[in-house]
């Protein structure tokens, strides 16, 4: 009998989750411009609390307050500073420092996909410090993306390290397919002078997040997940944010159709 480690046994409680969200409708339904453009009006906001759960961990897992102290644990602490290096302070198509999150908007405007409900929530936040309320001010934004970003907010309060880890390792890599890269590959050849900083966004993510932020990723969740207890109640945190995601390319899906 072949005994798995923890990290092996949450994959494998959440494979079929991660496979669903793969094989989804959603990339197979995408066929035009137009719909490229909704997309990424859904999933801008999917981008942007990304960043909010990458800060958290960063404020857990090193000093950024004053007076500095030394952290606990300098290697969850290099971990994290190195991911977010690259996601707050990466390079675009010229070789200026950039986030991925300011990529991903110049990509909305070159592809004239409109970042209106973003701009309304971050208007929102300017007046109130309950991510939530602003979040359900939004009239007309879809249920989907509520949700999905209630949760992250909600795992951000619960202020759970090895959770924040795990979701974020786990739970909120793109899953993007080989499909969709082609897609998007194939409409900027038709298409591009609306599509190439797009195009540029996800060979950067692969490249920078898929072949390096992810092993550190691992690393540090399985540092921070130190008994079965809390391995299971990572594995939990998981599946409600793939499940979460799922809804998400839903909506996109209904949309578009």
């Amino acid at each position: 009998m072949i005994l798995l480690s923890p990290s092996e046994t949450l994959q494998n409680d959440v494979s079929a989750l991660r496979s669903q969200l793969v094989a989804h409708p959603l990339y197979t339904q995408i066929k035009d411009i137009d719909h490229i453009k909704t997309f990424m009006e859904y999933h801008v906001f999917a981008v942007w609390d990304f960043m909010s759960l990458l800060k958290s961990l960063q404020r857990n897992l090193t000093c950024v307050s004053n007076p500095w102290m030394p952290v606990k644990d300098v290697n969850t602490s290099y971990l994290i500073n190195e991911i977010v290096l690259g996601e707050e302070t990466d390079v675009d198509e010229f070789g200026n420092r950039t986030s991925h999150f300011q990529l991903y908007l110049k990509a909305m405007e070159q592809a004239k996909a409109s970042s209106t409900a973003l701009e309304l929530l971050f208007k929102e936040l300017e007046n109130t410090s309950d991510v939530h309320q602003a979040i359900d001010n939004l009239v007309g934004l879809d249920l989907a993306i509520k949700n999905f970003m209630d949760f992250t907010f909600r795992i951000i309060k619960e202020n759970k390290s090895h959770v924040l880890a795990a979701v974020f390792t786990y739970g909120r890599e793109d899953l993007i397919p080989d499909m969709f890269i082609a897609l998007v590959n194939d409409l900027d050849k038709r298409f591009p002078q609306q599509l190439s900083l797009l195009k540029y966004y996800l060979e950067r993510h692969i490249e920078v997040d898929g072949e390096h932020h992810s092993i550190l990723a691992y690393q540090m969740t399985a540092q921070l997940c130190t008994n079965d207890d809390q391995w299971k109640e990572a594995t939990e945190a998981v599946r409600e944010a793939l499940s979460l995601r799922i809804k998400l390319w839903d909506a996109i899906y209904n949309q578009i159709k």
